[in-house]
């Protein structure tokens, strides 16, 4: 096999601590690519009924694809699939680091756990030696204090770490998997079963090398490509500012959530969170994972004031937008600190600013008062409001305590209007990208697999002008803002080309970012596999992944009635670039519903499953 796969499913039962090794088939291999694809699948034959996402038969499946073996720009990533605590149903997140490619030197493709450990433990992989180990000592660290124990037990720095914080032992359902201290698998709450399962970290590391299909291309390409692609982000200055960069442009387009997206404009939020005031402001540096040229992930230095001085991980555009502009905090050392605070909490940022911001806007109207908070004041962009709250929600404790199920579940508790002001689909809060700016996002939020989710569509990019597929006809013009011409066909081919980028496993930002192109990917995939796929053929692919993320959504429960989207989506604004738009949603559903080919309850027709080979 020189495919660049070992086609191994590494499987530890955590209930009897046993680990087993099983073949992938190549067919799974061809239709599925790797990653999330791989894992949407598996998680559809082995879970065919809804389960509660704390049912010991859930699956936490951590998936590499192609681009983990050979040292590919962006192939750092990897997924982590399972069932969400916030959705209940199909959940894929990835993180980058050096995890990926550890698995992968370690001789396997696919972790899959399953069941439950009697008391915590922690997953080490060295090649072919797999033991689950004692964590008591660990449970109740953070993140990043984890990761450094580990080393120190170990004695071993070259391990690469997946941990949970706090939040994920408490069961909060947006905690998340930190990796290395650097990285984070963020959405959709997969750290909560990580902890319901006592599974404190995954630690990897190997020696092996998986081979390829043609070596010397397969190098030559991978050293062009680093080049071509450095290039790109010098000149746009992505390497310099990272997502930060995105803050003044995705203000001025009406794209950024403020008060909680409840106000229409906000420039100079924007402008002093955004580069270059965040990159002068924090001394930011580009903080690569390993093998990229990009560096999207910031290093920060705080020096003052004193009571913010800091060294680490700084926030990038999500988090600026939902602990920002979403929270009238405008002072990026201010969600420096409460990012670095979720960080080590295990807490999704995104989903943790969209609690702050309901909270606050709940107490704005009454629905919550110092009587519930325990004398807090949440008033928006008040730092300490900030701060406690984030602590409270990754701790479980205080008022905070409320949000552990989610926003939605909060909702319910505080007050019966309150539900419908929830920003969410299928659960999830929305991340910092408002589909009333570009609204090719309506239908791509309504249909989201693991719910609202840009990154599993980047179709706002293109609508601003900043990226495009033309190998799949998504050029220059293809849409218009606010016209509904193409709209859904942009939704469409941007999350099949997510959920590919999710298998393959590749960070979206090479492409969307740094400029490499598909016929590109597909030069590299096949020198790797020898598979000879055209563009076409790797979409097709993600189509295929899409559709079996969708089917495990039927399998939970949602029909079309659940494509839809929060009530404040459908605000018009009365200022700035989107003021007096509407989202024209049924027609853009109807155009969606047609180009998928699904049936009237959001289902695909026996037609669509016998192309893409799932009958």
């Amino acid at each position: 096999m020189k495919n660049g796969y070992w086609q191994k499913i590494l499987r530890v039962d955590l209930t009897s601590r046993k680990s087993t090794v099983e073949p992938i088939e190549e067919k799974d291999l061809k239709d599925f690519i790797g990653g999330a694809g791989l894992g949407a699948e598996i998680l559809r034959r082995e879970l065919p009924e809804k389960i509660d996402p704390y049912d010991p038969r859930n699956l936490i499946i951590f998936a590499t694809g192609p681009f983990q073996g050979p040292a590919v720009p962006g192939g750092a990533k990897f997924s982590i699939v399972g069932i969400s605590p916030l959705t209940g149903t199909f959940a894929d997140t990835a993180a980058g680091a050096a995890w990926g490619p550890s698995l992968k030197d370690a001789g396997y493709d696919v972790i899959v756990l399953k069941g439950v450990s009697e008391k915590p433990v922690y997953i080490q992989i060295m090649d072919d030696d797999v033991q689950v180990k004692d964590a008591s000592g660990l449970w109740g660290k953070g993140t990043f204090e984890t990761v450094d124990a580990i080393h120190e037990e170990t004695g071993d720095k070259k391990l690469s770490i997946a941990a949970i914080g706090p939040a994920g032992e408490r069961r909060v359902a947006i905690a998340c998997i930190a990796v290395d201290n650097h990285s984070f698998a963020g959405r959709c709450g997969l750290g909560a079963i990580m902890g319901a399962k006592n599974v404190k970290a995954v630690a990897v590391r190997g020696a092996k090398k998986v081979e390829v299909h043609n070596p010397k291309a397969t190098s030559e390409l991978i050293k062009k490509y680093q080049k071509q692609i450095r290039e790109a982000v010098i000149k746009n200055e992505f390497r310099k500012h990272g997502t930060p960069g995105l803050c003044e442009t995705a203000e001025g387009l009406g794209d950024m959530p403020i008060k909680y997206w409840e106000r229409d404009v906000w420039p100079e939020g924007a402008k002093k969170l955004g580069g270059p005031n965040y990159t002068e402001a924090l001394n930011a540096k580009p903080l690569p994972c390993k093998y990229c040229p990009i560096g999207c992930h910031r290093k920060i230095t705080i020096t003052e004031p004193e009571e913010y001085r800091y060294e680490g991980i700084g926030p990038e555009y999500e988090t600026l937008g939902l602990m920002g502009t979403n929270l009238l905090i405008d002072d990026p050392k201010v969600v420096a600190i409460g990012n670095d605070i979720a960080n080590r909490l295990g807490l999704d940022t995104i989903s943790a600013g969209a609690m702050v911001g309901f909270a606050m806007e709940c107490f704005e109207k009454g629905w919550i008062t110092t009587n519930d908070t325990d004398g807090l004041e949440l008033k928006w962009g008040d730092p300490k409001a900030f701060f406690t709250l984030v602590e409270q929600i990754g701790r479980r404790e205080g008022f905070g305590a409320i949000f552990g199920e989610g926003t939605v579940g909060a909702a319910k508790k505080i007050h019966p209007d309150s539900v419908a002001e929830v920003v969410h689909c299928k659960g999830l809060d929305l991340p910092s990208h408002d589909p009333r700016a570009c609204i090719s996002l309506a239908p791509t939020y309504a249909t989201g697999t693991r719910g609202a989710c840009h990154f599993r569509g980047p179709c706002e990019d293109v609508e601003m002008g900043g990226f495009f597929i033309p190998e799949v006809g998504v050029k220059e013009g293809t849409v218009k803002f606010f016209e509904r011409e193409n709209q859904s066909m942009l939704a469409v081919k941007c999350q099949d080309l997510g959920a590919l980028v999710n298998s393959l496993v590749l960070c979206m930002f090479m492409v969307d970012g740094g400029d490499w192109s598909m016929t590109d990917v597909t030069d590299l995939f096949n020198a790797i596999t020898g598979w000879d796929y055209s563009v076409d053929d790797l979409m097709l692919a993600g189509e295929r992944g899409f559709t079996v993320q969708r089917l495990n959504n039927i399998r939970d429960g949602y029909n079309k009635a659940m494509d839809i989207l929060p009530k404040k989506m459908f605000q018009v604004a009365k200022e700035g670039f989107r003021a007096g738009k509407a989202i024209p949603f049924e027609d853009l559903m109807k155009d969606y519903y047609a180009l998928r080919g699904w049936d009237e309850n959001g289902a695909p027709s026996k037609e669509t499953m016998e192309r893409l080979n799932l009958a």
